[in-house]
Protein backbone atom coordinates (compact mmCIF):
# COMPACT_ATOMS: atom_id res chain seq x y z
CA UNK A 1 0.00 0.00 0.00
CA UNK A 2 2.80 2.40 0.98
CA UNK A 3 4.62 1.63 -2.31
CA UNK A 4 1.42 2.34 -4.24
CA UNK A 5 1.01 5.73 -2.53
CA UNK A 6 4.64 6.63 -3.24
CA UNK A 7 4.15 5.64 -6.88
CA UNK A 8 1.08 7.86 -7.15
CA UNK A 9 2.94 10.80 -5.57
CA UNK A 10 5.86 10.35 -7.96
CA UNK A 11 3.50 10.18 -10.91
CA UNK A 12 1.76 13.38 -9.81
CA UNK A 13 5.11 15.12 -9.31
CA UNK A 14 6.24 14.10 -12.79
CA UNK A 15 2.94 15.28 -14.23
CA UNK A 16 3.23 18.69 -12.52
CA UNK A 17 6.84 18.96 -13.64
CA UNK A 18 5.90 18.18 -17.25
CA UNK A 19 3.04 20.69 -17.10
CA UNK A 20 5.43 23.35 -15.78
CA UNK A 21 7.96 22.59 -18.51
CA UNK A 22 5.21 22.64 -21.08
CA UNK A 23 3.95 25.98 -19.81
CA UNK A 24 7.43 27.43 -20.03
CA UNK A 25 7.87 26.04 -23.51
CA UNK A 26 4.50 27.44 -24.60
CA UNK A 27 5.36 30.90 -23.26
CA UNK A 28 8.66 30.81 -25.10
CA UNK A 29 6.86 29.81 -28.28
CA UNK A 30 4.07 32.37 -28.12
CA UNK A 31 5.85 34.08 -31.01
CA UNK A 32 6.97 31.52 -33.56
CA UNK A 33 8.33 33.65 -36.41
CA UNK A 34 11.96 32.97 -37.17
CA UNK A 35 14.47 35.75 -37.67
CA UNK A 36 14.39 35.13 -41.42
CA UNK A 37 10.59 35.43 -41.46
CA UNK A 38 10.65 38.61 -39.36
CA UNK A 39 13.25 40.13 -41.68
CA UNK A 40 10.82 39.88 -44.59
CA UNK A 41 7.81 41.36 -42.75
CA UNK A 42 6.41 44.85 -43.16
CA UNK A 43 5.35 46.73 -40.03
CA UNK A 44 1.68 45.74 -40.31
CA UNK A 45 2.76 42.11 -40.47
CA UNK A 46 4.99 42.64 -37.43
CA UNK A 47 2.02 43.97 -35.46
CA UNK A 48 -0.10 40.98 -36.48
CA UNK A 49 2.69 38.57 -35.55
CA UNK A 50 3.22 40.26 -32.15
CA UNK A 51 -0.46 40.33 -31.13
CA UNK A 52 -1.04 38.44 -27.89
CA UNK A 53 2.67 38.03 -27.15
CA UNK A 54 4.95 39.11 -24.31
CA UNK A 55 7.97 41.38 -24.78
CA UNK A 56 10.71 41.44 -22.15
CA UNK A 57 12.46 44.75 -21.50
CA UNK A 58 15.83 44.30 -19.77
CA UNK A 59 17.51 47.32 -18.20
CA UNK A 60 18.78 49.01 -15.07
CA UNK A 61 16.05 49.04 -12.44
CA UNK A 62 17.38 51.67 -10.03
CA UNK A 63 15.09 54.52 -11.10
CA UNK A 64 11.77 54.11 -9.29
CA UNK A 65 10.02 56.83 -11.31
CA UNK A 66 11.09 55.26 -14.58
CA UNK A 67 10.04 51.82 -13.37
CA UNK A 68 6.62 53.17 -12.44
CA UNK A 69 6.25 54.88 -15.81
CA UNK A 70 7.22 51.73 -17.73
CA UNK A 71 4.84 49.56 -15.67
CA UNK A 72 1.87 51.89 -15.34
CA UNK A 73 2.01 54.19 -18.36
CA UNK A 74 3.84 52.49 -21.22
CA UNK A 75 2.78 48.88 -20.56
CA UNK A 76 -0.97 49.71 -20.58
CA UNK A 77 -0.54 51.52 -23.92
CA UNK A 78 1.11 48.45 -25.43
CA UNK A 79 -1.62 46.17 -24.09
CA UNK A 80 -4.48 48.37 -25.28
CA UNK A 81 -3.09 49.23 -28.74
CA UNK A 82 -1.37 45.99 -29.68
CA UNK A 83 -2.41 43.31 -27.15
CA UNK A 84 1.27 43.03 -26.19
CA UNK A 85 2.26 42.36 -22.58
CA UNK A 86 5.40 44.20 -21.48
CA UNK A 87 7.53 42.42 -18.90
CA UNK A 88 10.18 44.65 -17.30
CA UNK A 89 13.25 42.78 -16.04
CA UNK A 90 15.45 44.98 -13.79
CA UNK A 91 19.09 44.02 -14.21
CA UNK A 92 22.45 45.75 -14.53
CA UNK A 93 23.84 45.84 -18.04
CA UNK A 94 26.85 43.66 -17.25
CA UNK A 95 24.50 40.97 -15.93
CA UNK A 96 22.28 41.32 -18.99
CA UNK A 97 25.17 40.85 -21.38
CA UNK A 98 26.50 37.95 -19.31
CA UNK A 99 23.12 36.21 -19.51
CA UNK A 100 22.86 36.91 -23.23
CA UNK A 101 26.36 35.59 -23.82
CA UNK A 102 25.47 32.41 -21.96
CA UNK A 103 22.30 31.91 -23.99
CA UNK A 104 24.10 32.48 -27.28
CA UNK A 105 26.87 30.12 -26.21
CA UNK A 106 24.45 27.28 -25.50
CA UNK A 107 24.68 25.04 -28.57
CA UNK A 108 21.45 23.30 -27.59
CA UNK A 109 19.41 26.53 -27.48
CA UNK A 110 17.31 27.80 -30.37
CA UNK A 111 18.58 30.91 -32.12
CA UNK A 112 15.08 32.44 -31.76
CA UNK A 113 14.16 31.35 -28.24
CA UNK A 114 16.12 33.61 -25.88
CA UNK A 115 14.65 35.21 -22.76
CA UNK A 116 15.85 38.73 -23.59
CA UNK A 117 13.99 40.84 -26.16
CA UNK A 118 14.74 44.58 -25.68
CA UNK A 119 17.92 45.82 -23.99
CA UNK A 120 18.46 49.33 -22.60
CA UNK A 121 22.05 49.98 -23.60
CA UNK A 122 24.67 52.43 -24.88
CA UNK A 123 28.36 53.25 -24.99
CA UNK A 124 31.04 50.62 -24.63
CA UNK A 125 28.41 48.00 -23.73
CA UNK A 126 26.76 48.45 -27.11
CA UNK A 127 30.07 48.37 -28.94
CA UNK A 128 31.08 45.18 -27.17
CA UNK A 129 27.73 43.48 -27.76
CA UNK A 130 27.62 44.44 -31.43
CA UNK A 131 31.20 43.37 -32.11
CA UNK A 132 30.50 40.02 -30.43
CA UNK A 133 27.45 39.51 -32.67
CA UNK A 134 25.03 39.51 -29.73
CA UNK A 135 22.43 41.87 -31.22
CA UNK A 136 19.75 41.67 -33.90
CA UNK A 137 19.74 44.15 -36.72
CA UNK A 138 19.69 46.40 -38.51
CA UNK A 139 16.05 47.02 -37.64
CA UNK A 140 15.42 50.77 -37.31
CA UNK A 141 14.55 51.12 -41.01
CA UNK A 142 11.50 48.92 -40.35
CA UNK A 143 10.05 51.33 -37.76
CA UNK A 144 7.61 53.98 -39.11
CA UNK A 145 8.11 56.31 -36.15
CA UNK A 146 11.89 56.17 -36.53
CA UNK A 147 11.58 57.05 -40.21
CA UNK A 148 8.94 59.75 -39.65
CA UNK A 149 10.16 61.50 -36.49
CA UNK A 150 13.84 60.74 -35.83
CA UNK A 151 16.78 62.41 -37.57
CA UNK A 152 18.67 59.26 -38.45
CA UNK A 153 21.57 61.30 -39.84
CA UNK A 154 22.24 63.22 -36.63
CA UNK A 155 25.38 62.27 -34.74
CA UNK A 156 23.27 61.72 -31.61
CA UNK A 157 21.53 58.84 -33.41
CA UNK A 158 24.02 57.40 -35.87
CA UNK A 159 26.87 57.38 -33.33
CA UNK A 160 26.94 55.97 -29.79
CA UNK A 161 30.07 57.17 -27.98
CA UNK A 162 31.53 57.77 -31.48
CA UNK A 163 30.74 54.16 -32.50
CA UNK A 164 28.38 53.64 -35.48
CA UNK A 165 24.95 52.33 -34.51
CA UNK A 166 24.26 51.00 -38.03
CA UNK A 167 20.56 50.55 -37.29
CA UNK A 168 21.20 48.14 -34.39
CA UNK A 169 19.92 50.67 -31.83
CA UNK A 170 16.94 53.00 -31.64
CA UNK A 171 17.19 56.10 -29.43
CA UNK A 172 15.41 55.94 -26.08
CA UNK A 173 16.31 59.21 -24.37
CA UNK A 174 18.96 61.91 -24.27
CA UNK A 175 21.10 62.74 -21.26
CA UNK A 176 23.46 65.58 -20.46
CA UNK A 177 25.75 66.25 -17.53
CA UNK A 178 24.74 69.04 -15.18
CA UNK A 179 25.98 69.96 -11.74
CA UNK A 180 23.64 70.73 -8.87
CA UNK A 181 24.00 72.96 -5.80
CA UNK A 182 21.79 74.71 -3.28
CA UNK A 183 22.16 78.45 -3.91
CA UNK A 184 21.12 79.19 -0.33
CA UNK A 185 24.23 77.30 0.84
CA UNK A 186 26.66 78.02 -2.01
CA UNK A 187 25.45 81.13 -3.89
CA UNK A 188 28.44 81.33 -6.23
CA UNK A 189 28.26 78.47 -8.74
CA UNK A 190 31.46 77.55 -10.63
CA UNK A 191 31.36 77.98 -14.40
CA UNK A 192 34.78 76.50 -15.22
CA UNK A 193 37.31 74.00 -13.92
CA UNK A 194 39.35 76.77 -12.33
CA UNK A 195 36.31 78.17 -10.56
CA UNK A 196 35.46 74.65 -9.43
CA UNK A 197 38.89 74.36 -7.80
CA UNK A 198 38.27 77.60 -5.89
CA UNK A 199 34.81 76.31 -4.96
CA UNK A 200 36.24 73.04 -3.59
CA UNK A 201 38.86 74.94 -1.57
CA UNK A 202 36.16 77.23 -0.16
CA UNK A 203 34.11 74.24 1.03
CA UNK A 204 36.73 71.70 2.14
CA UNK A 205 35.45 68.21 2.78
CA UNK A 206 32.09 69.09 1.27
CA UNK A 207 32.68 68.17 -2.39
CA UNK A 208 33.36 64.82 -4.08
CA UNK A 209 32.29 62.73 -7.06
CA UNK A 210 31.44 59.04 -7.56
CA UNK A 211 34.28 56.55 -7.86
CA UNK A 212 34.92 55.40 -11.40
CA UNK A 213 33.69 53.33 -13.21
CA UNK A 214 30.37 54.74 -11.95
CA UNK A 215 28.68 56.10 -15.06
CA UNK A 216 28.24 59.62 -13.71
CA UNK A 217 31.63 59.78 -12.01
CA UNK A 218 33.27 58.71 -15.25
CA UNK A 219 31.38 61.41 -17.18
CA UNK A 220 32.42 64.05 -14.65
CA UNK A 221 36.09 63.12 -15.08
CA UNK A 222 35.77 63.19 -18.86
CA UNK A 223 34.18 66.61 -18.59
CA UNK A 224 37.17 67.84 -16.58
CA UNK A 225 39.43 66.38 -19.28
CA UNK A 226 37.50 68.31 -21.93
CA UNK A 227 37.75 71.53 -19.88
CA UNK A 228 41.52 71.29 -19.42
CA UNK A 229 42.70 69.37 -22.49
CA UNK A 230 40.03 70.17 -25.08
CA UNK A 231 37.87 67.48 -26.64
CA UNK A 232 38.64 67.40 -30.36
CA UNK A 233 41.82 65.32 -30.03
CA UNK A 234 39.95 62.50 -28.29
CA UNK A 235 37.33 61.97 -31.01
CA UNK A 236 39.86 60.21 -33.24
CA UNK A 237 42.42 59.12 -30.65
CA UNK A 238 43.93 55.65 -30.75
CA UNK A 239 42.84 53.40 -27.89
CA UNK A 240 46.38 53.11 -26.56
CA UNK A 241 46.92 53.54 -22.83
CA UNK A 242 50.19 55.47 -23.08
CA UNK A 243 48.75 57.80 -25.73
CA UNK A 244 45.67 58.48 -23.64
CA UNK A 245 47.68 58.86 -20.43
CA UNK A 246 49.92 61.51 -21.96
CA UNK A 247 46.95 63.41 -23.38
CA UNK A 248 44.98 63.53 -20.11
CA UNK A 249 47.86 64.08 -17.66
CA UNK A 250 47.06 67.81 -17.16
CA UNK A 251 43.53 66.83 -16.11
CA UNK A 252 44.80 64.06 -13.83
CA UNK A 253 47.13 66.58 -12.18
CA UNK A 254 44.18 68.92 -11.68
CA UNK A 255 42.15 66.13 -10.04
CA UNK A 256 45.09 65.21 -7.79
CA UNK A 257 45.26 68.85 -6.68
CA UNK A 258 41.59 68.67 -5.70
CA UNK A 259 42.03 65.61 -3.50
CA UNK A 260 43.20 67.28 -0.24
CA UNK A 261 40.05 69.44 -0.25
CA UNK A 262 37.56 66.71 -1.15
CA UNK A 263 35.35 64.62 1.10
CA UNK A 264 37.61 62.16 2.96
CA UNK A 265 40.61 64.01 1.46
CA UNK A 266 40.16 62.11 -1.80
CA UNK A 267 41.37 58.89 -0.18
CA UNK A 268 38.09 57.25 -1.11
CA UNK A 269 35.08 58.26 -3.18
CA UNK A 270 31.36 57.43 -2.96
CA UNK A 271 30.62 54.08 -4.55
CA UNK A 272 27.84 55.33 -6.83
CA UNK A 273 25.97 58.36 -8.05
CA UNK A 274 22.97 57.20 -5.98
CA UNK A 275 25.10 57.37 -2.82
CA UNK A 276 26.35 60.85 -3.74
CA UNK A 277 22.80 62.01 -4.45
CA UNK A 278 21.74 60.97 -0.95
CA UNK A 279 24.80 62.67 0.54
CA UNK A 280 23.86 65.89 -1.27
CA UNK A 281 20.21 65.68 -0.21
CA UNK A 282 21.32 65.15 3.40
CA UNK A 283 23.70 68.14 3.30
CA UNK A 284 26.82 66.02 3.72
CA UNK A 285 28.20 67.51 0.51
CA UNK A 286 27.32 70.73 -1.33
CA UNK A 287 27.71 69.60 -4.93
CA UNK A 288 26.14 66.85 -7.01
CA UNK A 289 26.50 65.94 -10.67
CA UNK A 290 24.12 63.93 -12.83
CA UNK A 291 23.34 62.87 -16.39
CA UNK A 292 19.68 63.64 -15.63
CA UNK A 293 19.45 67.18 -16.93
CA UNK A 294 16.07 67.79 -15.28
CA UNK A 295 16.45 65.63 -12.18
CA UNK A 296 16.64 68.75 -10.02
CA UNK A 297 13.06 69.73 -10.81
CA UNK A 298 11.79 66.23 -10.03
CA UNK A 299 13.65 66.15 -6.70
CA UNK A 300 12.42 69.61 -5.73
CA UNK A 301 8.85 68.57 -6.49
CA UNK A 302 9.31 65.43 -4.39
CA UNK A 303 10.69 67.43 -1.47
CA UNK A 304 14.08 65.72 -1.66
CA UNK A 305 15.85 68.96 -2.65
CA UNK A 306 15.24 72.46 -1.33
CA UNK A 307 13.42 75.06 -3.40
CA UNK A 308 16.71 76.96 -3.82
CA UNK A 309 18.52 74.06 -5.53
CA UNK A 310 19.79 74.86 -9.02
CA UNK A 311 21.32 72.97 -11.95
CA UNK A 312 24.24 74.59 -13.79
CA UNK A 313 26.92 73.93 -16.43
CA UNK A 314 30.43 75.01 -17.24
CA UNK A 315 30.53 77.80 -19.83
CA UNK A 316 32.47 75.55 -22.22
CA UNK A 317 29.69 72.98 -22.04
CA UNK A 318 29.01 69.51 -20.70
CA UNK A 319 28.97 66.03 -22.18
CA UNK A 320 25.71 64.75 -23.60
CA UNK A 321 24.80 61.37 -25.00
CA UNK A 322 21.89 59.27 -26.14
CA UNK A 323 20.82 56.02 -24.56
CA UNK A 324 19.31 53.39 -26.81
CA UNK A 325 17.18 50.28 -27.17
CA UNK A 326 18.62 47.22 -28.87
CA UNK A 327 17.23 43.74 -29.57
CA UNK A 328 18.95 40.53 -28.52
CA UNK A 329 20.14 38.39 -31.42
CA UNK A 330 18.27 35.35 -30.08
CA UNK A 331 15.14 37.25 -29.00
CA UNK A 332 12.09 35.00 -29.07
CA UNK A 333 9.89 37.94 -30.01
CA UNK A 334 11.67 40.23 -32.43
CA UNK A 335 8.36 41.30 -33.96
CA UNK A 336 6.99 42.39 -30.59
CA UNK A 337 10.25 44.10 -29.70
CA UNK A 338 10.12 46.21 -32.85
CA UNK A 339 6.48 47.15 -32.27
CA UNK A 340 7.32 48.22 -28.68
CA UNK A 341 10.37 50.23 -29.74
CA UNK A 342 8.36 51.91 -32.49
CA UNK A 343 5.72 52.92 -29.95
CA UNK A 344 8.40 54.30 -27.63
CA UNK A 345 9.37 56.62 -30.50
CA UNK A 346 5.85 57.95 -31.02
CA UNK A 347 5.41 61.69 -30.36
CA UNK A 348 2.73 60.91 -27.77
CA UNK A 349 4.95 58.60 -25.72
CA UNK A 350 8.02 60.83 -26.04
CA UNK A 351 5.98 63.84 -24.90
CA UNK A 352 4.66 61.88 -21.93
CA UNK A 353 8.23 60.82 -20.95
CA UNK A 354 9.27 64.46 -21.25
CA UNK A 355 6.40 65.53 -19.01
CA UNK A 356 6.43 62.74 -16.43
CA UNK A 357 10.14 61.86 -16.28
CA UNK A 358 11.76 65.06 -17.60
CA UNK A 359 13.79 63.06 -20.13
CA UNK A 360 15.17 65.02 -23.09
CA UNK A 361 13.21 63.80 -26.16
CA UNK A 362 14.93 62.02 -29.05
CA UNK A 363 12.63 63.22 -31.83
CA UNK A 364 13.49 65.82 -34.48
CA UNK A 365 11.38 68.87 -33.70
CA UNK A 366 11.28 69.88 -37.38
CA UNK A 367 9.50 66.62 -38.24
CA UNK A 368 6.64 67.22 -35.80
CA UNK A 369 3.29 68.77 -36.65
CA UNK A 370 2.24 71.99 -34.92
CA UNK A 371 -0.08 70.06 -32.63
CA UNK A 372 2.70 67.61 -31.73
CA UNK A 373 5.13 70.45 -31.04
CA UNK A 374 2.54 72.04 -28.77
CA UNK A 375 2.49 68.90 -26.59
CA UNK A 376 6.22 69.27 -25.96
CA UNK A 377 6.10 73.05 -25.57
CA UNK A 378 3.49 72.92 -22.84
CA UNK A 379 5.64 70.71 -20.59
CA UNK A 380 6.67 72.53 -17.43
CA UNK A 381 10.27 71.50 -16.71
CA UNK A 382 9.92 72.69 -13.13
CA UNK A 383 12.22 74.57 -10.79
CA UNK A 384 15.99 74.65 -10.75
CA UNK A 385 16.54 73.54 -14.35
CA UNK A 386 18.53 74.96 -17.26
CA UNK A 387 16.32 76.02 -20.22
CA UNK A 388 16.50 73.35 -22.93
CA UNK A 389 17.85 75.68 -25.63
CA UNK A 390 20.70 76.78 -23.35
CA UNK A 391 21.38 73.23 -22.22
CA UNK A 392 21.62 71.81 -25.73
CA UNK A 393 23.66 74.77 -27.02
CA UNK A 394 26.43 73.65 -24.65
CA UNK A 395 26.20 69.94 -25.50
CA UNK A 396 29.59 68.28 -26.06
CA UNK A 397 30.09 64.93 -27.83
CA UNK A 398 31.00 61.75 -26.02
CA UNK A 399 34.43 60.20 -26.43
CA UNK A 400 34.87 56.97 -28.41
CA UNK A 401 33.67 54.09 -26.25
CA UNK A 402 37.04 52.33 -26.28
CA UNK A 403 38.73 55.27 -24.52
CA UNK A 404 36.38 55.22 -21.53
CA UNK A 405 37.71 52.12 -19.70
CA UNK A 406 41.28 53.28 -20.36
CA UNK A 407 40.58 56.63 -18.71
CA UNK A 408 38.87 54.90 -15.79
CA UNK A 409 41.91 52.68 -15.29
CA UNK A 410 44.30 55.64 -15.42
CA UNK A 411 42.15 57.59 -12.93
CA UNK A 412 42.29 54.69 -10.47
CA UNK A 413 46.06 54.52 -10.82
CA UNK A 414 46.89 58.22 -10.90
CA UNK A 415 44.25 60.02 -8.80
CA UNK A 416 42.76 57.81 -6.07
CA UNK A 417 44.48 58.41 -2.75
CA UNK A 418 47.24 60.53 -4.30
Amino acid sequence: MRKRIVAVILALAMSVSMMACGAKSDSKQENTATTKEVDSMGFDELKKEAKGSTVTFYGWGGDDKLNDWLDNSFAPIMKEKYDITMERVPMDIDQILSQLSGELGDKNASEDNGDIDIIWINGENFQSAKEKDMLYGPFTDKLPNFNDYVDGDSEDVKLDFAYPTDGYEAPYGKAQVVMVADTAVTPDLPTSAEELKAFVQKYPGKVTYPALPDFTGSAFVRNIIYEICGYEQFLTMEADKETVKEAIEPAMEYLRELNPYLWNQGKTFPDSSTTLDNMFADGEVVLYMTYGAYDTAVNIADGKYTETTQSFQFDKGTIGNTNFMAIAKNSANKAGAMVAINEMLSPEVQADRYDQLKVIPVLDNTKLSDDQKAEFDKVDLGKGTIPQDELLSKRLPEMPAQLVPIIEEIWNEEVVGK
